[in-house]
Protein backbone atom coordinates (compact mmCIF):
# COMPACT_ATOMS: atom_id res chain seq x y z
CA UNK A 1 0.00 0.00 0.00
CA UNK A 2 3.16 2.73 0.83
CA UNK A 3 4.58 1.89 -2.52
CA UNK A 4 1.08 2.72 -3.88
CA UNK A 5 1.10 6.30 -2.28
CA UNK A 6 4.87 7.39 -3.91
CA UNK A 7 3.37 6.77 -7.30
CA UNK A 8 0.56 10.02 -7.09
CA UNK A 9 2.02 13.52 -5.87
CA UNK A 10 -1.16 13.45 -3.84
CA UNK A 11 0.52 10.05 -2.31
CA UNK A 12 3.68 11.60 -1.49
CA UNK A 13 2.10 14.82 0.00
CA UNK A 14 0.17 12.03 2.39
CA UNK A 15 3.40 10.87 3.20
CA UNK A 16 5.18 14.31 3.65
CA UNK A 17 2.40 15.13 6.24
CA UNK A 18 2.25 11.63 8.03
CA UNK A 19 5.85 12.49 8.74
CA UNK A 20 5.91 16.34 9.76
CA UNK A 21 3.13 15.48 11.32
CA UNK A 22 4.80 13.02 13.45
CA UNK A 23 7.93 14.99 13.66
CA UNK A 24 6.01 17.62 15.34
CA UNK A 25 4.45 15.21 17.67
CA UNK A 26 7.94 14.54 18.57
CA UNK A 27 9.05 17.72 18.86
CA UNK A 28 6.13 18.80 21.11
CA UNK A 29 5.55 15.83 23.54
CA UNK A 30 9.50 14.22 23.80
CA UNK A 31 12.19 16.21 22.48
CA UNK A 32 10.70 19.96 24.23
CA UNK A 33 10.07 18.09 27.57
CA UNK A 34 13.39 16.28 27.41
CA UNK A 35 14.62 19.66 26.70
CA UNK A 36 12.81 22.25 29.32
CA UNK A 37 12.52 19.53 32.48
CA UNK A 38 15.14 17.69 31.95
CA UNK A 39 17.80 20.02 30.23
CA UNK A 40 18.52 17.83 27.35
CA UNK A 41 18.59 19.43 24.24
CA UNK A 42 20.17 16.79 22.05
CA UNK A 43 16.68 15.69 20.84
CA UNK A 44 15.59 19.37 20.24
CA UNK A 45 18.70 20.05 18.48
CA UNK A 46 18.56 16.59 15.96
CA UNK A 47 15.04 16.54 15.08
CA UNK A 48 14.02 20.96 14.94
CA UNK A 49 16.29 21.38 11.46
CA UNK A 50 14.71 17.91 10.09
CA UNK A 51 10.91 18.61 11.25
CA UNK A 52 11.64 22.04 9.74
CA UNK A 53 12.81 21.05 6.23
CA UNK A 54 9.60 18.42 6.71
CA UNK A 55 7.69 21.28 7.57
CA UNK A 56 8.62 23.51 4.23
CA UNK A 57 8.88 20.47 2.10
CA UNK A 58 5.10 19.52 2.89
CA UNK A 59 4.28 23.28 2.28
CA UNK A 60 5.76 23.22 -0.96
CA UNK A 61 4.42 19.91 -2.12
CA UNK A 62 0.69 20.94 -1.16
CA UNK A 63 0.79 24.53 -3.15
CA UNK A 64 2.47 22.23 -6.09
CA UNK A 65 -0.43 19.79 -5.39
CA UNK A 66 -3.25 22.14 -5.11
CA UNK A 67 -2.12 24.09 -8.36
CA UNK A 68 -1.77 20.68 -10.56
CA UNK A 69 -5.42 19.08 -8.88
CA UNK A 70 -6.69 22.91 -9.39
CA UNK A 71 -7.82 22.62 -5.88
CA UNK A 72 -9.83 25.79 -4.67
CA UNK A 73 -7.89 27.80 -2.39
CA UNK A 74 -9.74 27.40 0.67
CA UNK A 75 -8.38 23.63 0.53
CA UNK A 76 -5.18 24.64 -0.21
CA UNK A 77 -5.00 27.24 2.92
CA UNK A 78 -6.93 24.38 5.34
CA UNK A 79 -3.96 21.82 4.05
CA UNK A 80 -1.27 24.70 4.52
CA UNK A 81 -2.63 25.62 8.03
CA UNK A 82 -2.83 22.13 9.27
CA UNK A 83 0.67 21.61 9.47
CA UNK A 84 0.77 24.34 12.20
CA UNK A 85 -1.68 22.38 14.71
CA UNK A 86 -0.28 19.01 16.20
CA UNK A 87 -2.61 16.44 14.63
CA UNK A 88 -3.76 18.84 12.55
CA UNK A 89 -1.62 16.87 8.83
CA UNK A 90 -3.23 13.85 10.62
CA UNK A 91 -7.24 15.14 10.21
CA UNK A 92 -6.15 16.38 6.57
CA UNK A 93 -5.22 13.17 5.19
CA UNK A 94 -8.11 11.72 6.60
CA UNK A 95 -11.21 14.47 6.09
CA UNK A 96 -9.37 15.84 2.34
CA UNK A 97 -6.68 13.51 0.92
CA UNK A 98 -7.43 9.52 1.47
CA UNK A 99 -10.18 10.66 -0.91
CA UNK A 100 -8.27 11.74 -3.72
Amino acid sequence: MILKLFKTKIGRLRIMGFLEGLSLLILVFIALPLKYGYNNESLTKMLGPVHGALFLLFILNTISTGIEQKWKFKTTATIVVSCLIPFGTFYVDNKFLKNK
